[in-house]
Formats: structure tokens, C-alpha cells, sequence
């Protein structure tokens, strides 16, 4: 009897209605409590976690209810449901890599990021995720074997109103008590991870899709005026350079290798194998950190958001952090005016400048971005011979990438400005299986971790011989090598399976291991010098910047920087995260939770005093994070022009048959021409690197240790 009045109802319009309002608060609380990690912290939370999804849904199924005709009413609903469902879905993909959740931004530049997902996308599947979907199948095949019967009978405008008017009501109630618990919570900067506990997603995305059109109107409505509060916070904020340092590098080359994903923890660590046997994951990369050519920083943190490796460049380049909302590269920058670092350079000092990436150019919009940097060439995928058998989803692999590198390399004219970009060591860190196999994989119940340690130590061999090859062309001596990590690569949702590895316990894991674990490494290694070594300054990628141009005899005192140079006294030691989060020298601040970095523990009820500086410290990381967006959102550097440089032309900036343009500078200079092949009495220098695999490498230690 009850199973009829159950069928009954469902075969209703109202009774198919509440079935899918249903489901989908199902969904929800299923995705809250395994794929999301919100940070439930009271039973008030779980409260408003339990009724977020019910007014959105409510609301946005009614939309169904108001079609009259049966077919189309019942295909709105369930085409209504279905785009729910994925937008969900989608979150708790993105959710998985990113810690984060999906912006409009994020959707509008999906296309410009979109190459070479597939192993990563597979990867963040879990078996389970058929529970978001095989409902919609279910009900499909039902309405097909006539289980479920389409209701002729319209629903009363009266009663559909009724329906929203009651969705608008709980969502009024819902936002109520989220207020009360959380105040100020639309008004303040808080994380995403705030927006979704309290108002859920649909809400959250409606939020964000305001934000985002406001953002727009910021640029359309922006004036030069908008440039006098800029200009007074990075005067105010500009840090002196150190006498000692400044210009020890003048002149020279300047060699970015960006180690892709690559943690502070990883320097110096050596992995236990399953004999209980150590391997030094990074041997030449440590021996550059502890070498007194280098200046290394331990305390130096990433400071990127949802743009990632994008963001990473944004912040090394121009001394600007990235959006809050998606990536700068794919949203402005094909649009915005920039004083990058290629540009500075090239217009102040005569460098050349170039990008190396063994990827599409199309990726993170960099063919776009970076006539807009003012980098001269740009070497992607296409100047390289990519294969199934050397590349993988981001691109050729680091050895045949550095490999096939140096035949443009040796072309540019010195003194030059470059970026390798490595990605062999990027999620989802697959294992080896040819010649470059061998080096033993970590055991922890996560696939993730255990191969990270591997790509990491490919990587470290890839550059080794690529410092080979700078040594031999006569290209070394001549150059500064900066070595940065772009970002985390063991995410936050993962660092509990990690723990084990870092002699820590998951159970004791708290968010302020999370924020030690945002560090990356940072070395500037400068061939001659030897008063390098491992600096504790704190700071962040967007003090790199002012860092670099001052080592190079660069006056910044002009320029739209944010962040200080590391070596200076004026330093501030304040490091900023993207989210506004921040961390000293002495305290963290992660996650509304103030620690304590001696002890790792929080300090729940601080002193009158050190709550005093907390709230300057905030204010300062807001007021450093809101000058950047204002300079971002509203494209100003457009009107700006104390610092001297013209304008880019990105028309200017062709990509194609660059070693053609190359060859013909070279001619055309004859004699004065400087690059390393004309330095090499028009010799290639290409037959001087050196490479070999995993298994050749551990052949010669073996034959080494045999004689």
C-alpha cells in the first residue's frame, strides 16, 4: 500500500519534482562529506552543510513547473537537473587537484587549458563517482519502461510560485544563519571553501558569476587617477637594495629553470625503498642549494592560486600576483599592458628574451601572454620532435626537452633573458616503464605520492645535464641560473597520506603542516661567486622580481613591483598567500587559525599585543593583495608611464620560424653577433650534451663501483 501511494506520487509533476530535489540534496551531502574537506568546525555548521542545497535546487527546478505542455516540462526538469549535477560533479573533480572549487573565470578559459588532460582527468576519478549519474540513467530507463509516467496534468501557476517563493524563503533563512555564524560573510574576503560551506554550490556560482561581471565593469570604468594609490603603496613599500649585492651579476645571461611542482620538502630528502635502502631523490639539485654559488632560500613560498604554473610566471615576471578568481594568463592576458621582466630587461639593458616549452602554445593562453611580456621568441611544441615515446600529456619530457633546447639556445643573442619550463614532474607523476624506470616509487595508499619521488628524481637528472651542456657550450660563466618551484605538488586534500613520509602521523596533521608545506625552492646560483648559501629570509615568488633586477644592476625604484627585494634590510618578512593567509618569521596564519611556528600549535586566544599585530599584518596582506587586482582588474599599467618603457606591441611578436630569425640576426651582425654559436666559430654546440637514461646511469655506477 505504502509502495503504491510512493509510486502514485512520483508519477506526479510535483511528486518527479521533489524526487529530483531529492537526489540532488543527496548529492550534495555526499560530495560535502567525502570529496570536500570544509572544515566543519561546530554543529551549527553541519546544520546550514545539511540545508544549503535545498533552496537553489528548490528554486531552480521550479523553473520546470511554470512549462505547461507535459514533454517539455518534464524535459526541463530532468535538463535542469542533469546541468546541476555536472556543475557539482565538475567542482569535485577540480576539487581534487585544485583544493579549490570552479570560478565562471575557470570556465570561460577551460578551452585555453583544456590540452593534454587526459591521464590527469582519468586520474581524479574515483569508482564511486557513478553515484552522481546513475540515478539520471535509472530515471532515463524508467521513463522508457513506462515505470515512471509523464503527468498531463500542469502544474497551477499559484503552486509554482508558491515553490520559488518557498526557495527564496530558505535561502533568506539559510543566509541568516550563516551571517550569524559567519559575519560579513559576502562582504569580506573570505575563501570559497567559506561560501560553499555556508551557501553551497549553485549559490556559490551565481555569487561568483556577480563578482566576475563586476570585476569587468572595474576595467571598463578604470582611469589614470586609479594609478595614485598604486603608485603611493609600492613607493611606500619599495625596499632598498643590498650595496653588497646589487649589480654582482650586471650583464649577465639569465636562465630560468622552472622545476615543475617541486616542493621544498623534497631538498635533501631520501627515500626509504622497500629494504629500508636510502635514495637521494635530488642529488644535483641539493648540491646547487648547498653550493656557496648559490643563493638558496629555505623559508620561500609559492603564492599561486587556481592559475597554478601561470600564476607562478605572473608572479616571477611582474611582480603581480595572479587573479583571485581563475588564471590572469587565460582571462587578461592577451588583453592587459604588463612591465615584465623580458621587457624591462630588453628595453633597458639589450637582452633577448625567450620561453622553452615542450607543450602547445595554446596552453594557459601563453602564446598570447607572452608577446605581452615582451618575450622575442617563444619555442612550444611545435619546435620540438614530440613523440608517444619521449612525451606524455603536458608535454615532452625534461631530458629530450632540455636536449632538443639547445639548438635555439645556442642561437640567441647574449646577453639574454630565458625560461625553461620542465613538466615531467607534473600531477599525476606516472611511473616509468621504459629505460628511464628504476627508481623505487614510495608506498603510501596513494598512487599520487608514490610517484612523485620518481618524476622528481628524472627531473633532477634532466637538469644535471643540462648544467653539463651550459658548462661545455662556454654558456655557464656567463649566466645567472635561477631554479624556483612553481607550486605545491602533493595537494593539500593528499598531505595526510604524506605525513607518514615527513615522519609526521595523519593523525596529527593540522593545516599548519598544510601552510609549512606551501614552501618551494628558490636558488640563484651565479658561477664565480662564493658568498652564496642558504638565506632563512620569508618571502614569496613575488619578491623574486626586484630580487633578480637588482642583482643585475637594475634600478626598480620606478617600476610597478609588489614585492621587496630578498636580500634587503627593508625586507619586510611578510609573506602573503593568494587567499589572504600569511606567514612570518614567528607566526602562521592559515585558515582563521593563528599558529605558532615553534611549536606548530594555534594560538586560540592571543594576547591584546600580538592580536594587535595580526590585525596589521592582515591589513597589509589585504591592502598588498587589493593593489594587485586593482592593477590587474583595471589594466593599469596602461596609464602608467614613470617607469620609461614603451609600450609593447604584441603585433610586433611573431612565434613562427623563430630559429629562421635567429640565423638571420646572426648575419646580419657578422661579427658582433654573440651568441653561442658564433661564439663557437659558427660551430653547433648541440653535439656537446649528454644524455642517458635511468638504467644507463645505473649500468656506469654499477661498472664504477664494480672497478
Amino acid at each position: 500500500m505504502k509502495k503504491n501511494k510512493v509510486s502514485t506520487f512520483v508519477n506526479t509533476r510535483m511528486g518527479f519534482f521533489f524526487l529530483l530535489a531529492l537526489l540532488f540534496w543527496l548529492k550534495n551531502i555526499f560530495a560535502y562529506m567525502v570529496d570536500f574537506h570544509l572544515g566543519i568546525e561546530s554543529s551549527i555548521q553541519y546544520f546550514i552543510l545539511f540545508i544549503n542545497p535545498i533552496a537553489t535546487t528548490l528554486l531552480l527546478l521550479s523553473i520546470a513547473l511554470y512549462v505547461r505542455r507535459t514533454k517539455a516540462a518534464y524535459i526541463t526538469m530532468l535538463v535542469i537537473y542533469f546541468l546541476m549535477t555536472l556543475l557539482l560533479f565538475s567542482n569535485v573533480s577540480y576539487y581534487r587537484e585544485f583544493t579549490d572549487f570552479i570560478t565562471i573565470n575557470t570556465m570561460l578559459g577551460v578551452g585555453k587549458v583544456a590540452s593534454g588532460l587526459g591521464e590527469s582527468a582519468i586520474r581524479l576519478f574515483r569508482p564511486y563517482d557513478v553515484l552522481y549519474f546513475i540515478d539520471f540513467i535509472v530515471l532515463i530507463a524508467a521513463f522508457s519502461m513506462k515505470k515512471i509516467k509523464m503527468d498531463t496534468r500542469p502544474v497551477r501557476a499559484r503552486m509554482a510560485f508558491a515553490i520559488s517563493t518557498l526557495a527564496v524563503m530558505v535561502f533568506s533563512a539559510n543566509l541568516f544563519l550563516a551571517e550569524a555564524d559567519r559575519p560579513e560573510l559576502l562582504t569580506r574576503t573570505f575563501s570559497r571553501d567559506y561560501l560553499v560551506k555556508y551557501l553551497g554550490i549553485n549559490a556559490f556560482t551565481v555569487y561568483d558569476g556577480v563578482q566576475t561581471y563586476q570585476a569587468s565593469q572595474v576595467r571598463a570604468e578604470a582611469s589614470p587617477n586609479d594609478m595614485n594609490e598604486v603608485e603611493s603603496y609600492v613607493k611606500e613599500h619599495y625596499a632598498e637594495p643590498n650595496d653588497d649585492l646589487f649589480g654582482i651579476a650586471k650583464g649577465k645571461n639569465v636562465i630560468y629553470i622552472h622545476l615543475e611542482s617541486v616542493q621544498q620538502f623534497l631538498i635533501d630528502y631520501k627515500l626509504k625503498d622497500e629494504d629500508g635502502v636510502e635514495h637521494e631523490v635530488m642529488p644535483f639539485i641539493n648540491s646547487l642549494y648547498h653550493s656557496d654559488s648559490t643563493f638558496s632560500f629555505d623559508n620561500f613560498f609559492h603564492q599561486v592560486k587556481a592559475g597554478k604554473t601561470s600564476d607562478a610566471e605572473t608572479l616571477f615576471e611582474n611582480s603581480l600576483f595572479g587573479l583571485n578568481q581563475g588564471a590572469l594568463f587565460t582571462q587578461l592576458g592577451g588583453k592587459n599592458t604588463f612591465e615584465a621582466a623580458p621587457d624591462i630587461l630588453g628595453q633597458t639593458q639589450g637582452y633577448t628574451s625567450a620561453v622553452f616549452h615542450g607543450n602547445t602554445g595554446t596552453f594557459w593562453n601563453r602564446n598570447e601572454t607572452y608577446k605581452r611580456f615582451g618575450y622575442d621568441y617563444f619555442f612550444d611544441a611545435s619546435y620540438y620532435d614530440v613523440n608517444d615515446e619521449n612525451s606524455f600529456q603536458y608535454g615532452l619530457h625534461d631530458k629530450p626537452f632540455f636536449e632538443q633546447s639547445v639548438q635555439y639556445l645556442e642561437r640567441l643573442q647574449q646577453p639574454f633573458y630565458s625560461k625553461f619550463i620542465a613538466v615531467s614532474n607534473h600531477y599525476p607523476y606516472s611511473e616509468f616503464t621504459n629505460e628511464e624506470g628504476g627508481f623505487p616509487l614510495a608506498n603510501t595508499s596513494d598512487q599520487t605520492i608514490n610517484g612523485y619521488f620518481a618524476t622528481a628524481n628524472y627531473l633532477d637528472k634532466a637538469v644535471e645535464e643540462f648544467f653539463n651542456y651550459l658548462k661545455e657550450s662556454g654558456l655557464y660563466e656567463n649566466s645567472v641560473i635561477v631554479l624556483y618551484g612553481d607550486h605545491y605538488g602533493i595537494s593539500n586534500s593528499r598531505n595526510r597520506n604524506l605525513a607518514e613520509l615527513l615522519g609526521k602521523t595523519s593523525s596529527t596533521w593540522t593545516n599548519f603542516d598544510n601552510a609549512s608545506l606551501q614552501r618551494v625552492p628558490y636558488m640563484i646560483h651565479i658561477p664565480g661567486q662564493s658568498n652564496g648559501g642558504i638565506n632563512h629570509t620569508y618571502g614569496g615568488q613575488v619578491d623574486a622580481l626586484p630580487t633578480l633586477l637588482h642583482l643585475l644592476g637594475v634600478d626598480t625604484s620606478n617600476y610597478i613591483q609588489l614585492g621587496q627585494d630578498l636580500f634587503s634590510d627593508q625586507n619586510e618578512q611578510l609573506v602573503a598567500f593568494r587567499d589572504g593567509d600569511f606567514v612570518t618569521p614567528d607566526y602562521t596564519y592559515y585558515s582563521s587559525t593563528l599558529y605558532d611556528n615553534r611549536t606548530g600549535m594555534p594560538i586560540n586566544d592571543p594576547s591584546d599585543e600580538l592580536q594587535a599585530k595580526v590585525d596589521e599584518w592582515k591589513a597589509k596582506v589585504d591592502k598588498q593583495l587589493s593593489v594587485s587586482d586593482q592593477i590587474n582588474n583595471g589594466d593599469l599599467l596602461r596609464f602608467y608611464a614613470k617607469s620609461g618603457l614603451e609600450e609593447v606591441d604584441p603585433s610586433t611578436y611573431n612565434y613562427k620560424d623563430a630559429l629562421q630569425q635567429m640565423m638571420a640576426i646572426e648575419k646580419n651582425l657578422g661579427s658582433d653577433s654573440t651568441s653561442a654559436f658564433s661564439q663557437n666559430g659558427n660551430q653547433s654546440t648541440v653535439d656537446l650534451y649528454q644524455t642517458k637514461t635511468f638504467q644507463e646511469y645505473q649500468q656506469m655506477m654499477e661498472q664504477d663501483s664494480g672497478e
